[in-house]
């Protein structure tokens, strides 16, 4: 215990609270007509909603052990949120508490909210890190009851939490600024791509430069011409693996010729309501390159000869590559040369249990050599005619997103993406210099805004050691003034131990006193 002043007294949560309760089992159902039952599930954002906390049957004289009082201090002591606290303020209603809960009553001189603020304490936290044994630990009553923590005089302890909150509601107003500049980044970076593939945002450079630009006509013919050398190069790579396979005797499966484009490069419907500038044209994903699946997980590739890195779902966020964790899975020499990325390849996310997350999609960078996907990815390699970026923050726009809900939508409910409907995504070209200017211009403001980003969540951070330095000085006499007046922790504590023993404490002074001192 640090170093506190001469009228506190170190203690423990155990002795200066009545006997910590469990909560009430039961189930929590729509036709009860009993008292609301409050759990933990119930308590979001350090706020709970009491009309919609449900109700249970609880037989009438077993309801003064669990109902729940202003004052009190629910505590989690388990799942993913053991440790946290609540502390009662209101209860519009007879309600109890769930069985995950232990309640924390503290006893008369010692004020709730003074133990609630030291619950959110780093000095509390790491006494329960030590104690719950491990991140998955559990905390009971016993456990919680030997927290050690410093009490100081009544009257001071409602000095120090008026000062604590006076500062917190401080800290709050900046917070809430702070994340309100964040939600206006974000936004702005929306309405940035919205500008970029409505064309506006290089309107002055295709007015400075008409001779960089492409008429559709032209556009369209270049894509043939990269159709067909793509299958041509394709053609090329198969007789050199068909030769190779020939010269190891043959015992593979015969390499797959490759198929020549099915249809010829064709402009799609512009989506609705989308304005674009007169030189640009719009064409199908398929259209601009190859949309390809990637590596099926089974019990039969640990029997294969070599193994390959291959990106998962986890790895890919939208316009972000998360390579901490890579994995391996064994792979046919075929299966990588056919399922090996290149940079500048586009992932989609197949499928996610959230329609916002389906389709995510990042560039692939080249970082790791012989990388591959599974099947749940679906890849995208762009022909010269459309830059990875260019189709990259198309894709993550709010223009891009529309087309990529419309088409993982199905009439099942069920919403995913496959090979067919990816490659049938709608995209905008334009001239490869005017996707070059567009491209490097959005990275100048994106830049500009991850700087402003990375500036508020250090205030942010800031915010938070803020919060932890008060509650510290508070917990250590150093927040408020000490009145020579105050009866000393000692006595309180004295006082406290008599009632709880049910002993009557003598020679101390009377509440009122205190009160009036």
């Amino acid at each position: 215990m640090r170093h506190v002043p001469p009228t506190w007294c170190a203690t423990t949560v155990a002795e200066i609270v009545d006997p910590l309760r469990y909560g009430y089992t039961a189930s929590a159902t729509p036709e009860a007509t009993g008292p609301r039952m409050l759990r933990i599930t119930d308590i979001q954002n350090g706020q709970v909603e009491w009309a919609r906390v449900p109700r249970c049957e609880i037989a009438p004289d077993k309801q003064g052990h669990f109902l729940l009082s202003p004052g009190d201090i629910v505590f989690a002591r388990t799942g993913g949120t053991v440790g946290k606290s609540f502390l009662i303020r209101e209860v519009p209603e007879p309600a109890v508490f769930a069985s995950y809960l232990i309640k924390v009553a503290p006893t008369r001189g010692v004020e709730p909210r003074y133990l609630y603020w030291f619950f959110q304490s780093l000095d509390y936290w790491e006494q329960i890190a030590l104690k719950k044994g491990g991140l998955q630990g559990n905390v009971n009553a016993k456990t919680l009851g030997s927290i050690e923590l410093p009490i100081a005089p009544t009257n001071e302890q409602r000095r120090i939490v008026g000062r604590v909150e006076a500062l917190f509601d401080e800290i709050d107003r900046g917070v809430e600024s702070l994340r309100t500049a964040r939600s206006m980044i974000a936004l702005y970076r929306q309405s940035l791509l919205k500008s970029a593939f409505e064309g506006r945002l290089t309107a002055d450079w295709r007015a400075e430069n008409p001779g960089q630009l492409e008429s559709p006509a032209d556009l369209l013919a270049r894509t043939r011409e990269e159709r067909e050398q793509r299958h041509s190069d394709a053609l090329d790579e198969w007789d050199r693996v068909v030769a190779e396979w020939e010269r190891d005797g043959e015992n593979s499966r015969q390499p797959a010729k490759p198929k020549p484009p099915t249809v010829n490069a064709a402009t799609v419907d512009v989506p609705e309501g989308l304005g674009t500038p007169r030189h640009w044209l719009w064409l199908s994903m398929s259209t601009l390159g190859r949309v390809t699946g990637g590596l099926t997980k089974n019990q039969k590739r640990s029997a294969l000869p070599l193994e390959a890195k291959y990106l998962r779902v986890a790895n890919v966020y939208s316009n972000r590559l998360v390579l901490d964790e890579i994995k391996e899975i064994g792979i046919t020499e075929d299966e990588l040369r056919k399922t090996r990325l290149a940079e500048g390849d586009l992932l989609f996310v197949e499928g996610n249990g959230s329609i916002e997350q389906i389709g995510r999609v990042a560039v692939w960078d080249g970082s790791i050599p012989d990388m591959t996907h599974q099947n749940h990815l679906i890849r995208f390699s762009p022909n010269g005619l459309l830059s990875s970026r260019f189709a990259l923050y198309f894709m993550v726009s709010p223009i891009g997103r529309s087309r990529i809900t419309a088409q993982a939508s199905s009439t099942s409910g069920l919403h995913t993406l496959s090979i067919s409907k990816v490659g049938s995504l709608p995209v905008p070209v334009c001239s490869r210099a005017e996707q070059v200017e567009l491209v490097r211009r959005l990275d100048v403001r994106f830049e500009a805004a991850d700087l402003l980003v990375a500036e508020i969540d250090a205030s942010l951070a800031r915010a938070e050691a803020l919060r932890q330095s008060t509650l510290k000085k508070a917990f250590s006499g150093q927040l408020v003034p000490q009145k020579p007046t105050d009866e000393p922790a000692s006595a309180l504590l004295a006082r406290i131990r008599h009632e709880l023993a049910g002993e009557p404490a003598k020679g101390h002074r009377t509440p009122a006193a205190i009160a009036r001192a």
